[in-house]
């Protein structure tokens, strides 16, 4: 009997559906504790006038206090800030219990900033829990944190147009909130306009710490969760759409003022089946890219094992940029994310204490606590494993060959996948509707266990065959897709599935293609089985009619030597 554990990220897109420059290591020293200067509160500030969008700034911290535009709505919590062109940023300020009240001189603490999933405004309930079902407001101020949340641009009560992150727009907003943050007798300050700050928030919340940090050395220490680093990869892999997400999110956007190319590129590629290059590139220039390359703080990034929006090797391209350029970083993977886990979770706990951890070390400047360091993840049966760093595949691969023919018809495809008997939970059947399952046609090869004792596979599996085949008639993409069954438990590794071009004309061509990461025990004993199948409930439908003769297929297992078990479920 599996253990199921449904996790959907702060205002993640189900929920929403159904219901400058880097600074450099001398400005910012992310080790040393944080000082205890008071800030100076600035009020009966003028608004600004509206100015157009000029080139970002570098980040150089500031002489004198900015001057702040912002008004009370009412209730001391609710702020709205006028942001770099005239943008009205609704803020939501929870300060530390017992921290100084407004004018009056006090205790004073580091603050957070969690932005929250697409698909809504800031969080507004302190005891509900947010991130991932572990972390609340409540929890953090626990903690010893102000927290202030916050309705991005286009949501919420905010006004203005969504720009998915964009390094013009949402992360100057969050310069703004910073600036406000400073002028806050509660907020502890490292140095004048620089509060002692974090960064926490999953997805969207996710994006917008690593956009931000890029410009904004007053940032202290982030934590991205099940984040991206590219929409070109995450969501139009081999330009091929996300039809399940696709559609989500853009029902979960309904209630937000959209740059009209969002909403565009989404119609038109589920429409057509792919999507147009110039589009994928102005996506592509939304979110983290290689601006994660210009990041110099500590930064925790927390990807799900099971996440089919975005999936771990989003968080392996963040945390290769990381290492490359020498921030300070670990990473951590769980059954979790945009997703179903369907299979063991483990300690349900993990993220908010890693979480927490990396915050009172690098924010805080506790140097009692010790953070996470290099890499940990856990099995599909939620046992625990820690390496020095993302592990090399040194091990020997698992491996093996077959051949067969695929009819290229709509029945019979990659899912949906099945839940337990019974279940009627609505959130429950829109996850599994999308999440890839055995399919019944398919060309299958079996990966068989090669030592008696266990292999940890961990990256990405090689796929590569030689094929010849014709399809029907239309404009629609040529397209086949891969995935990795457990034979013990009729589950794909993962629920990922990758999206391959093929070319349907009758001649003989060859592919070579690496496979979504995945993290998986392979026991003695058991089995795998690659399926390469026509149709999925992931992707868009490709041109359907004919059929492809595969021959030399070859799957290949990256298996690694360097992770030591740590803890094991019973």
């Amino acid at each position: 009997m599996h253990r199921r554990r449904y996790v959907l990220a702060a205002s993640l897109f189900l929920t929403g559906a159904l219901i400058a420059t880097a600074c450099s290591s001398e400005s910012n020293d992310t080790a040393s504790p944080s000082s205890t200067t008071q800030a100076p509160v600035v009020t009966d500030v003028p608004t600004p006038p509206v100015t157009e969008v000029v080139e970002q700034p570098s980040c150089a911290l500031p002489t004198t206090t900015t001057p702040v535009s912002a008004t009370d709505v009412g209730n001391d919590r609710d702020w709205d800030i006028t942001s770099f062109d005239g943008t009205v940023i609704r803020a939501h300020w929870f300060p530390l219990e017992g921290a100084a009240a407004v004018g009056v001189s006090g205790t004073t603490a580091p603050t957070l900033l969690m932005g929250p999933g697409w698909g809504g405004g800031g969080d507004t309930n302190e005891n509900t829990p947010g991130l991932l079902g572990a972390i609340s407001i409540k929890t953090l101020r626990d903690h010893g944190y102000n927290v202030l949340t916050w309705d991005p641009r286009g949501w919420g009560e905010s006004t203005g147009t969504v720009q998915i992150d964009s390094v013009d727009f949402e992360a100057r907003d969050v310069q703004q909130l910073l600036d406000w943050v400073s002028t806050r007798p509660e907020a502890t300050l490292d140095s004048l306009g620089d509060p002692a700050s974090g960064m926490v928030g999953a997805s969207y919340g996710g994006g917008i710490q690593i956009v931000t940090a890029a410009i904004d050395c007053r940032v202290d220490a982030i934590v991205p969760i099940i984040a991206w680093n590219s929409l070109r990869t995450s969501l139009y892999k081999a330009q091929t759409p996300k039809s399940g997400w696709g559609n989500l999110l853009i029902l979960a956007g309904g209630a937000a003022l959209l740059d009209p190319t969002i909403t565009r590129i989404s119609e038109s590629g589920l429409k057509t089946g792919v999507v147009d290059p110039a589009d994928i590139e102005w996506m592509a220039a939304r979110g983290p890219g290689d601006l994660v390359s210009d990041i110099a703080i500590p930064t925790l990034i927390i990807q799900g094992t099971v996440d089919t929006l975005f999936s771990l090797d989003e968080g392996v391209a963040n945390f290769a940029l990381l290492q490359s350029s020498g921030a300070p970083a670990a990473m951590l993977w769980f059954c979790g994310g945009h997703g179903v886990c369907l299979t063991d979770a483990g300690d349900s706990g993990r993220v908010s204490e890693a979480a927490i951890s990396w915050l009172d070390r690098y924010v805080k400047g506790d140097e009692s606590v010790t953070p996470l360091t290099g890499f940990e993840f856990v099995d599909q049966d939620g046992a625990s494993y820690s390496a020095a760093g993302f592990p090399e595949a040194l091990g020997v691969p698992l491996t093996a060959k077959g051949s067969g023919v695929l009819e290229l018809v709509a029945t019979g495809g990659a899912g949906p996948a099945v839940s337990d008997a019974g279940s009627t939970d609505v959130i429950d059947v829109v996850a599994l509707s999308i999440t890839p399952g055995r399919a019944t046609n398919a060309v299958n090869v079996t990966v068989s266990a090669i030592s008696p004792n266990p292999a940890i596979v961990v990256g990405a599996p090689q796929l590569s065959f030689t094929y010849s085949g014709t399809g029907g008639p239309g404009d629609r993409p040529t397209r086949v897709f891969a995935q990795l069954v457990d034979d013990k438990t009729g589950l794909v590794l993962g629920n990922q599935i990758t999206p391959i071009e093929v070319v349907l004309d009758g001649a003989t061509h060859t592919v070579d293609v690496p496979l979504e990461t995945v993290a998986y025990r392979f026991d003695p004993g058991a089995t795998v089985t690659l399926q390469i199948v026509a149709v999925t409930v992931a992707y868009v439908e490709p041109r359907l009619g004919g059929s492809i003769d595969f021959s030399d297929i070859a799957i290949s297992l990256p298996v690694v030597t360097s992770a030591v078990l740590t803890s094991s479920i019973k």
